[in-house]
């Protein structure tokens, strides 16, 4: 039995100990038998002792039924929670909500009206929220840590971690540094036009130096991951790049965009200038980089359309890209990007930007190779910024008030060096993080907790009546095939393992510039390395401080780094109602990914393959093009959400909604009704969805909002609630909504 039933047994009987002294106690014993004891018997008649005997059974009986009562009116009606932490939360819950909004009218501001009046942006940020706030007081934790050289047995890699964070506050030495750094690494790549004359025919080996060096991907990204179709070897992968703005849409349209798009160009011309250029040199180059970008974008692909892995997933060998992008040397290329594995023509490769590709290829032709070159420079320079001096900072930040409507705020610079030391050696200070914060039952009472999901999940398989029963087995077997990996992996824990993963980053104490370029090659040696390896089954994509969880449908697994497992998504001494509501859903969530309109794509082993019925597939696709239209019809200062760029992540907040609701339900059948918290005059089913929706307050500025539509695959926080909740049967069951009313719709959108 896990510690998470412990727990809960352990508080119970701390609670009825007092009642079950009451009824066995020996003085009532003794009085039994001075009543009833054998010295009396001889004196009493036949009749007599039989009358007696038969008063001691229905005495007994009485008493047996009154202490069935009391149990069973102590498991119906548990009372009210009384206890600190029940108290705390429950002020929380209150202080968070609106009650003159009616619920069933509008349930994200009924749960939120009160914390979004409590919570005003805060300085220089664009957005603020449950994760926002949680991921703050990580950061806070993980500065102690970094900041205390005196804290004994830590790791040679956790003393990295300590020195790395070191040479980020070293501000005096980066300001006495200034724009060198950079220039110098500009100059070893071989130049370009903003401080001179350049006319040079290098832009092969330029690309090759962005990109393998410095990790810039100027036209297409290259990387090694899984094997979409062979999930136990990882593969060479080309796709499409990212832009200097967050979406493609910034530049197709101008007019709606132009504040963006001066903001951006003053940006670049900012940058130049502090490298040296002249003001009028530095405008005009930078208009042109622009110009080509809007060019990047327009033959960029939409997000939307590349939902459909199996419609974009291309295998060849490294040969045919040349015919593919003849504008690309691609064996030097690949060599130098993937040294010191050695590439040949045979080498497979996925690519997944098949049109792209022929349409980039075309236009690296066809452009000045002096814009190609400062081009590649500028996605250099931009990756440079934040680790450069506060001239740099300043450009950056005067782009992001009119990127995201932030307020010019001085950001401490420890917030900065945390986070990039997280980003850098998030393993080693992780590590340290754990062991301040995590607590073994937490991870235990996570595993317990993402299996009741799971079988809430399974169980509700058998009522979804559009799947066929073939596929619904097929279905149940990928559920019960997710690896959980909860908290941090297991290497983090043990000095001689972690030491040897950071064995090949050298670190020094004052020179940042220097360590974050150790850290690029140290990054590109660790890719190489997986190359043609099967995928390391307990290889985590976040760090344990992060706040956040992700499915990894190639691996079929759920992740949960131990950063999430705490207030206000999980509390150990919460009602359950909450914890289920809060992590619960996050667990849900995840889960539903593995059977969203992409996850479900993959097979119980991470394959690519198809392994529905058609008949399944056609119904699924008629089923999700109600979330398609429902979201579709959402929007947010004006702007409509994308109802399909966002079908994926709606599928599983939906589902995990379900999953996470329905494992409380059978946890209540097991256990019995908890407690409810008090003043708040709300059932424990009530708080179930007060806590879900409460993890998603939030608050952002209309620029934020506006990046969010464009480029989130999540719907605003918002409508993830209202979305989620008015197609829920048992939410309007629980609030008392009526039929056709705004979070109960007469037509519900329903999947899993």
């Amino acid at each position: 039995m896990s510690s998470y039933k412990r727990a809960t047994l352990d508080e119970e009987d701390l609670v009825d100990s007092g009642g079950d002294d009451i009824y066995q106690s020996t003085p009532m014993q003794v009085t039994l038998r001075q009543g009833c004891g054998s010295s009396c018997w001889p004196e009493k008649t036949q009749r007599e002792r039989q009358l007696l005997f038969l008063v001691c059974v229905l005495s007994a009986g009485l008493f047996v039924s009154l202490i069935t009562t009391a149990v069973f009116y102590r498991q119906t009606h548990p009372g009210v929670c009384l206890t600190e932490p029940c108290i705390t939360v429950a002020s929380a819950v209150m202080s968070a909500l609106d009650r003159s909004v009616d619920p069933c009218h509008d349930f994200y501001s009924y749960a939120c009206g009160g914390w979004m009046n409590n919570n005003p942006l805060p300085e220089g940020k664009s957005r603020w929220g449950s994760f926002s706030k949680l991921w703050e007081r990580n950061m806070l934790v993980m500065k102690q840590l970094l900041e205390n050289t005196t804290m004994k047995d830590l790791s040679q890699a956790e003393e990295k971690a300590q020195r790395y964070y070191q040479a980020c506050m070293n501000e005096t030495k980066i300001e006495e540094l200034g724009a060198k750094p950079l220039q110098e690494l500009i100059t070893q790549i071989g130049g370009w036009a903003l401080t001179g004359p350049w006319d040079k025919d290098n832009f092969q080996e330029v690309l090759r130096a962005v990109s393998a060096k410095y990790r810039t991907s100027p036209f297409f990204t290259v990387y090694v991951s899984t094997d979409s179709k062979n999930s136990s070897t990882n593969i060479i992968q080309v796709d499409q790049s990212s832009l200097g703005l967050p979406s493609r849409d910034y530049y197709l349209n101008k007019t709606a965009n132009e504040k963006y798009l001066t903001a951006y160009h003053n940006f670049l011309v900012d940058l130049g200038v502090l490298l040296g250029g002249s003001e009028e040199t530095s405008r005009l180059l930078m208009g042109e980089i622009l110009d080509f970008e809007t060019s990047l974008a327009n033959i960029t692909v939409p997000l939307e359309a590349r939902r459909d892995e199996e419609l974009i997933y291309h295998k060849m060998e490294a040969k045919d890209l040349k015919s593919l992008a003849p504008a690309v040397d691609w064996i030097p290329y690949l060599n130098e990007v993937f040294a010191p594995v050695s590439i040949n023509e045979s080498e497979p490769v996925v690519v997944y930007a098949k049109e792209y590709l022929q349409n980039v290829s075309d236009l690296i032709t066809n452009t000045n190779k002096s814009l190609l070159n400062n081009y590649m420079i500028m996605k250099v320079v931009r990756k440079m910024v934040p680790i450069l001096d506060q001239r740099f900072q300043d450009a950056e930040q005067r782009f992001l008030e009119v990127m995201y409507g932030t307020k010019k705020s001085c950001t401490p610079r420890w917030k900065l060096c945390v986070s990039d030391t997280d980003s850098g050696l998030g393993f080693a200070l992780g590590a340290m993080f754990v062991k301040t914060t995590f607590t073994e039952d937490s991870k235990a009472i996570a595993v317990d907790m993402v299996s009741d999901i799971k079988r809430a999940f399974e169980d509700g398989l058998k009522y979804v009546s559009w799947m066929d029963d073939d596929t619904k087995k097929a279905a149940k077997e990928k559920a019960d095939a997710i690896y959980d990996m909860v908290g941090y992996p297991e290497f983090i824990m043990n000095a001689t393992k972690l030491d040897k993963v950071f064995n090949d980053f050298e670190v020094v104490s004052d020179l940042y510039f220097q360590n974050v370029m150790q850290y690029f090659n140290f990054s590109a040696r660790v890719t190489a390395d997986q190359l043609r390896k099967a995928p390391n089954r307990n290889q985590w994509s976040m760090t344990p401080p992060t706040v956040n969880a992700y499915y990894n449908p190639t691996k079929n697994e759920i992740v949960l780094p131990a950063g999430i497992l705490q207030m206000p998504f999980y509390n150990r001494h919460w009602p359950k109602a909450l914890n289920f509501g809060g992590i619960g859903v996050v667990m849900g969530h995840e889960l539903t990914h593995a059977f969203d309109d992409q996850g479900r794509e993959f097979d119980k082993d991470g394959n690519l393959r198809s392994w529905w019925k058609n008949s399944s597939v056609e119904a699924f696709k008629k089923q999700t093009q109600c979330m398609v239209e429902q979201y579709g019809n959402y929007s947010i200062n004006q702007e409509t959400l994308n109802g399909r760029h966002t079908l994926g992540e709606n599928i599983a907040d939906n589902g995990g909604l379900k999953a996470a609701y329905e494992a409380y339900v059978n946890w209540i059948e097991r256990n019995g009704e908890e407690a409810t918290l008090p003043a708040l005059g709300m059932t424990n089913h009530q708080l179930f969805f007060v806590g879900f929706a409460q993890v998603w307050c939030s608050v952002r500025t209309p620029e934020s909002s506006h990046e969010g539509v464009i480029t989130d695959p999540h719907s605003p926080s918002r409508f993830r609630v209202i979305g989620s909740v008015s197609n829920s049967h048992e939410f309007s069951k629980h609030f008392g909504c009526k039929v056709n009313t705004p979070m109960n719709p007469k037509h519900k959108c329903k999947l899993w």
